[in-house]
């Protein structure tokens, strides 16, 4: 029997949709400012483990401070570094009503995709920006977002996109 082939670089890197988990997608009303939705990320993020919400939203603050992420047209993806966890993991949150997040184009936020990545995971963490900032480039996708009813509504729109389970 001729033996396996290694898999390549690509096919070993997390997908989006192995980030994120159901129960971390959540519809939040009167989120009030952009650190209470840091926050609530962070909640989502560190929910059923051991590591404290605290230490996630300071590593979520602590790149919020270097610049925005905010990406434009009432979408952020806020991401740090983390080594509370052995691999990346996401959180998404759709807020009304929409929060000034500092966004280069004004525009309050509505769209979260939070992230929580270990060092050592650079190249994938990149690929993931870039894949978010593609996928949320589109209008059709972002509004179908913004029209779920639901988390569920939430979670089916963003399974067929391919980042959920």
């Amino acid at each position: 029997m001729a033996p396996a082939c290694a898999a390549t670089p690509a096919e070993r890197r997390m997908t989006l949709a192995s980030l994120l988990a159901v129960d971390r997608i959540a519809c939040l009303d009167d989120a009030g400012d952009r650190d209470a939705v840091l926050e609530a990320a962070a909640r989502l993020i560190a929910a059923g483990t051991d590591v404290a919400t605290d230490d996630v939203a300071a590593g979520l603050r602590q790149r919020e401070r270097m610049g925005s992420t905010a990406i434009g047209d009432g979408v952020a993806i806020p991401h740090g570094r983390s080594a509370a966890f052995p691999q990346a993991r996401a959180a998404f949150l759709r807020l009304r009503p929409a929060v000034a997040f500092d966004a280069a184009d004004g525009a309050p936020v509505d769209l979260v995709f939070a992230m929580a990545v270990p060092e050592g995971m650079q190249q994938e963490y990149l690929l993931w920006l870039s894949e978010l900032a593609e996928r949320f480039a589109e209008p059709a996708f972002r509004e179908t977002l913004r029209g779920a009813v639901d988390a569920d509504a939430l979670h089916a729109a963003l399974r067929d996109a391919g980042m959920a389970p």
